[in-house]
């Protein structure tokens, strides 16, 4: 199976923290999974870390080349155009513009969305949680 995480899985995962359904820990610590991290996760990451809004234990380079280092399952997932024409083209069910960009990945590379985003769900994307 191959899956991309959303945002909050991710930060839950690095944390061990109990929000992260036990389903959701068994696909990503499965060996035989693919784990995609988008870009788009980071960048999210990096804004609300500017704002306020989340705190990480160091800098946001360094903290995220740690954990893609321990980590190394990992897979980035970078931005294409195709996750952008998808994603510009589904319907504004939900707004946020990062969830949006999760989806149009999720559904270009056909990937599971590991997510407790239950609003996702107005979307054809599979979703584990």
């Amino acid at each position: 199976m191959r899956y991309l995480l959303d945002t909050h899985a991710f930060l839950w995962f690095l944390n061990e923290d109990i929000a992260l359904s036990a389903k959701a820990t068994a696909a990503i610590e499965d060996l035989s999974h693919t784990i995609y991290l988008s870009i788009a996760s980071l960048w999210e990451i990096a804004i609300k870390v500017k704002i306020g809004k989340l705190e990480l234990p160091q800098p946001f380079g360094v903290f995220m080349r740690r954990q893609l280092e321990i980590n190394r399952r990992l897979r980035l997932l970078a931005i294409s155009i195709d996750h952008l024409d998808i994603t510009a083209s589904i319907p504004l069910h939900h707004r946020d513009p990062f969830d949006r960009l999760l989806i149009g990945q999720a559904l270009r590379e056909n990937l599971t969305l590991i997510t407790n985003d239950s609003k996702l769900s107005l979307y054809p994307v599979h979703r584990l949680w």
